[in-house]
């Protein structure tokens, strides 16, 4: 039986007509996929918070001593960077080019971005830029992941300080795509169209490659640091051996700290191995900030960024880098709800009837030589393999990043998502924020999850309600 290939939660169904007989037979040649059955998704570190705080607490299980040096990482990444000389010496330095002046500004209370509306300027939302990898040579794929665009980067900067200009606007167009349901409803979807005006350093070149990236919830990410690799490795299936038609693979990506390519786990790419990593690659891409571990912004020489004055060498001091890491890796899950419903219950065996579960793998266990204790043997519940799938062209970007290629996604943790438009009523679903609704998000699956879109398109309005209700209830 084939199942499902997803960003976020498209699942496969064969015919509405034979639904129960699914329900009924084993998924698997060995076992079905877990019901989750505790509350407590992010194992003991889990909270109770439900409001648009939910996002933003530390780990239940955490010491008052290291909830103090929580509190200071978020202080920093709370609070806007600022443009140098400064007297706030320990948060200047920002641009001169960059995309927002805190990390706050896209992680919006912790939780995921939305794309602009109107006439507003992308925060949260901005493009990864490259050229074609078979121009690139096989270092600079290596340790990069793609090739740097001459005088623009990797990525497009939308905003800059006094007396700097912006890299260029971004631009988005919506329109509409409609899809009908098996009995005859239908709801129209949002196809985005991206563009780029008013290039200021020279014209782009006509190969030019995009990336649409939102920014992602930041809920358990310690948790997801400390599942065991080997157990990850061992589900990914990256020439389909067992023919099930899912053939998830881990990305490899090039891990800073020790010199050498290791499996990538964060980013939508899965394009970064490590939190340290992907927080400080983002202080240089986002907001132009050097680090020790990346002493290079994004700028180019011809952006002449070097005329401006920094905010020291580097910029994000070691102590604040490690301070903004630990807020980053202890960011709690909230408890599941509503699991006691019969509906929620019924949504919880469509998933996993459907296919579901083959990419969004419900549970994992953390590794119990963890230094950190809060994070050690922990039984989580993220609803993620974090490997690689193939999205199929409604959502490929057809930009390559490491191993990743144009058509592949990152499954994304499912956990807590109920909650992401009470954290921000303006978020947005799946790489780009295209989706205004759970629903969306499955219709837009496309590739191997094609067979899962379609399965759900057949289920009966009663039963694809149920499936939603149980994704509200994570």
């Amino acid at each position: 039986m084939s199942h499902c290939r997803c960003i976020v939660y498209p699942c496969r169904y064969i015919r509405a007509g034979i639904f129960l007989m699914l329900l009924a037979a084993p998924l698997y040649a060995s076992e079905s996929p877990p019901i989750q059955k505790t509350p407590m998704s992010g194992g003991d570190g889990s909270v109770e918070q439900f409001d648009h705080n939910a996002y933003s607490l530390p780990l239940g299980n955490m010491s008052m001593t290291k909830r103090l040096d929580f509190s200071v990482g978020n202080s920093f990444f709370r609070n806007p960077w600022v443009a140098a000389p400064a007297s706030t010496e320990a948060r200047d330095g920002l641009g001169p080019l960059f995309n927002t002046n805190s990390c706050q500004g896209c992680h919006i209370k912790d939780g995921r971005g939305h794309p602009p509306t109107g006439d507003e300027n992308p925060i949260a939302l901005f493009l990864r830029l490259s050229m074609p990898s078979s121009q690139a040579d096989p270092t600079t794929l290596e340790q990069r992941g793609a090739l740097p665009v001459p005088s623009y980067g990797l990525q497009l900067q939308t905003a800059a300080i006094s007396g700097a200009e912006p890299e260029a606007k971004m631009l988005i167009e919506y329109r509409p795509r409609e899809v009908t349901f098996a009995d005859g409803t239908s709801v129209t979807l949002q196809e985005p169209l991206y563009s780029i005006a008013e290039p200021a350093y020279g014209e782009l070149p006509e190969d030019l490659q995009t990336s649409p990236r939102l920014a992602p919830p930041m809920i358990g990410l310690g948790l997801l640091e400390a599942i065991p690799e080997a157990g990850l490795l061992a589900a990914a299936d990256p020439d389909d051996a067992d023919g099930d038609g899912i053939s998830g693979r881990a990305n490899q990506v090039w891990d800073l700290r020790t010199g050498n390519t290791v499996m990538g786990r964060f980013g939508w790419k899965a394009g970064e191995p490590s939190i340290e990593q992907q927080g400080l690659h983002a202080f240089a891409g986002d907001m132009g900030l050097t680090s020790s571990l990346v002493p290079q912004t994004d700028c180019t020489q011809r952006q002449g960024c070097d005329e401006f004055p920094n905010g020291g060498t580097p910029e994000v001091s070691d102590d604040v880098a490690d301070f903004v890491t630990f807020y980053a890796s202890s960011l709690a899950v909230p408890m599941r709800r509503n699991m006691d419903d019969p509906a929620v219950k019924r949504g919880a065996d469509h998933f996993n009837a459907l296919g579901c579960a083959s990419c969004h793998t419900p549970r994992h266990r953390t590794a119990a030589d963890v230094v950190r204790p809060a994070l050690a043997d922990q039984i989580i519940w993220p609803y993620s393999d974090l490997l690689l799938h193939d999205m199929g062209d409604a959502l490929a970007d057809h930009r390559s990043e490491f191993k990743a290629d144009g058509r592949e996604w990152r499954t994304p943790p499912l956990w807590g998502i109920g909650l992401a438009q009470t954290v921000n009523p303006r978020a947005g679903f799946l790489h780009d924020g295209r989706a205004r609704t759970l629903e969306e998000a499955i219709l837009w699956h496309g590739g191997e999850a094609e067979e899962a879109t379609q399965g759900y398109r057949a289920l009966p309005e009663d039963q694809r309600a149920e499936l939603i209700r149980f994704l509200e209830s994570l």
